[in-house]
């Protein structure tokens, strides 16, 4: 099982993880300006907006803005 985590990790099929932030694309162009290898820009997805870069390993990395969900009044509570 390791040694298909480890494959998948190094094809980049499999990324060590994820950042979030406040504002996807002002960081794309924050860190790409200071020479970070992206491989997405930013796209907006069904849950924010998204874009990936590598380390300098190679590995694969995720930059998310989630998106905030709708706020919904709990049943039987009035709006504020």
């Amino acid at each position: 099982m390791a040694e298909q985590i480890r494959s998948l990790i190094a094809t980049g099929h499999l990324g060590p993880g994820a950042f979030a932030t406040k504002d996807c694309r002002a960081t794309y162009r924050e860190l790409k300006a200071k020479g970070v290898e992206f491989i997405e820009e930013p796209e907006e997805r069904f849950y924010g907006i998204d874009a990936a870069f590598r380390d300098p390993f190679g590995n694969h990395w995720r930059l998310t803005n989630a998106r905030t969900p709708s706020r919904r009044p709990e049943p039987g509570r009035a709006e504020d």
